[in-house]
């Protein structure tokens, strides 16, 4: 099957996990995957597989999570150390017409234990590790079954005993039905359940699917998101599909990456935004690691113009070129713009670019009764297919940001005349008397070389506080910094601390909410 014809039917027939591996190795079995980690699950597979490889361990995985008594509808919630067998396990688990329900690794006990109990019985898959930080919990109580990767606990199934288990006809589940499940941030309060189907999976595929069609010959694509986010699973899903090379990166350590960059030579790279901006410094590096890479995409978070104008400059190809895509969980890839080499420093990063043809449809609607402007954003509203079905256990939650076909983003913003959606922050995070917060930060990164990281929270009195980073910790320039910021009267003097105590999120996110708390308390203990 073409690749036209197989994005034709995905938009037809929606988007099956457990059938992604079988479908990429009848198109190509021989397709490499490299890893830069050991498979828990599977140890001894090492860190090059080919497609055809990793279709049959989804296949035997499937089989075995069958004789452990997992059944078609039944949710499992995958809760272990971060690792690429989280995107082959919820392979396998959808294989079987169970829903896989990926929890991050960096949720604490307490979290685990309370969406459990919103899971209403999982059963759960999880790793010795992980068990020991349950301790706590009552699992007996809060699910169907406990199975582990490896090893053997009392009062659990181990898939390393199931091994040789008899395959299994795969199970798909219905166009509409729910068939993963994600959890949003948790930045203020439990986290989200999000409910996806293949119909929403499907439709999420169509962005770059256009944009990878760019590419003109087969090029390693290079891999470093969550491995529980729903954007793994479309990635995997697009790379293997159009039969690229697949570098699967879990190491962060600029050092590693680059190492890993010049082994591999990855043509077109998807990484987290805060990654993005710890490996800048990269660009220094006389090996040029990032020499390949014609496509940088990225998603999650926004992302400064700074680092893509740095990121694009250290590339050695013709028309190289950055892909930003502003969405959420919820919504998926909703607008996208293009950045290039020689405009990505002038480019205003609150400009998230364009509803793409056949894709999402935006609208921004007043907060205030007045018409949405620059000077009076409005809410960001997304409508189409690829919108999430439901928070499990929460329709009402939903329900409160649903209005028919439109989905109320969180986000604040507006539309230029040219039709440019332009995001000025999340609504709970907006500053009285501050345009935008994460427009503060664009302008200051970019004059600024030696901050790493910036974030502007309200403080006690809800005033503008600066939170900086700088390369190495070294102490800040408060001369540059005054300088630098006179065109911000509002803002209160910068606080620097360690960038390793910023609490983030999964997807690396910086948790405002928290550092403003965490600031605020810091500050009222001083007054």
């Amino acid at each position: 099957m073409k690749g036209s014809a197989i994005h034709r039917s995905i938009r037809k027939d929606g988007l099956h996990l457990g059938l992604v591996p079988q479908m990429a190795a009848a198109r190509n079995g021989s397709t490499l995957l490299t890893l830069d980690h050991d498979l828990d699950v599977l140890p001894q597979a090492g860190r090059r597989l080919t497609v055809a490889e990793i279709a049959g361990h989804v296949d035997d995985l499937a089989a075995r999570l069958w004789a452990a008594g997992v059944r078609p509808g039944e949710r499992i919630a995958i809760y272990k150390s971060a690792n690429f067998d989280v995107w082959v396990l919820a392979s396998a688990a959808s294989r079987v017409g169970a829903v896989p329900v990926l929890l991050s690794p960096a949720l604490d006990a307490a979290t685990v234990g309370a969406l459990l109990g919103r899971l209403e019985q999982p059963n759960l898959l999880t790793d010795d590790r992980k068990l020991d930080d349950l301790a706590d919990v009552p699992l007996a109580e809060l699910t169907r079954r406990v199975v582990t990767v490896t090893g053997h606990r009392p009062g659990t199934a181990s898939l390393a005993d199931l091994a040789g288990s008899p395959r299994i006809t795969p199970v798909c589940r219905k166009f509409d039905e729910p068939a993963m499940i994600t959890h949003t941030s948790g930045t203020t309060g439990l986290p989200k359940l999000v409910v996806h189907t293949p119909q929403t999976m499907g439709a999420r595929l169509t962005p770059q699917w256009r944009l990878l069609s760019l590419m003109r010959r087969r090029e390693t694509v290079a891999i470093h998101i969550s491995f529980v986010h729903s954007r793994m699973f479309a990635a995997m899903a697009l790379a293997l599909f159009f039969e690229m090379p697949v570098l699967l990166m879990r190491e962060s350590d600029p050092d590693r990456v680059a190492d890993l960059f010049l082994a591999n030579r990855p043509g077109f790279i998807e990484v987290l935004p805060n990654s993005l901006m710890e490996w800048e410094r990269l660009t220094e590096d006389r090996r040029k690691p990032f020499a390949s890479i014609k496509y940088f995409s990225t998603t999650f978070d926004a992302i400064h113009p700074r680092t893509m104008s740095r990121l694009l400059r250290s590339s050695e190809r013709r028309g190289a070129l950055f892909f930003q895509i502003y969405g959420q969980s919820e919504v998926g890839p909703a607008v996208g713009r293009p950045y290039f080499r020689h405009s990505a420093h002038r480019a205003n990063g609150r400009c998230v670019g364009w509803a793409m043809p056949g894709c999402a449809r935006i609208r921004v609607v007043s907060r205030n009764g007045r018409r949405p402007s620059e000077t009076n954003p409005g809410f960001i509203e997304v409508a189409w297919p690829g919108l999430a079905k439901t928070y499990f256990a929460e329709q009402e939650r939903y329900d409160t940001n649903r209005d028919d076909e439109w989905w109320r983003t969180g986000d604040v913003g507006y539309r230029t005349r040219f039709g440019c959606l332009h995001m000025f922050d999340r609504e709970v995070d907006m500053i009285p008397g501050l345009r935008s917060a994460l427009e503060v930060e664009d302008v200051m990164l970019g004059e600024l070389e030696e901050l790493t990281e910036l974030v502007v929270v309200p403080g006690p009195n809800s005033e503008p506080i600066p939170v900086v980073c700088t390369r190495d910790d070294q102490p800040l320039d408060l001369d540059r910094w005054r300088t630098a910021a006179a065109r911000f009267p509002q803002l209160a003097a910068p606080i620097q601390i360690p960038q390793a105590d910023l609490p983030r999120t999964g997807t690396l996110k910086v948790q405002r909410i928290a550092l403003s708390h965490r600031l605020q308390g810091e500050l009222e203990k001083r007054s």
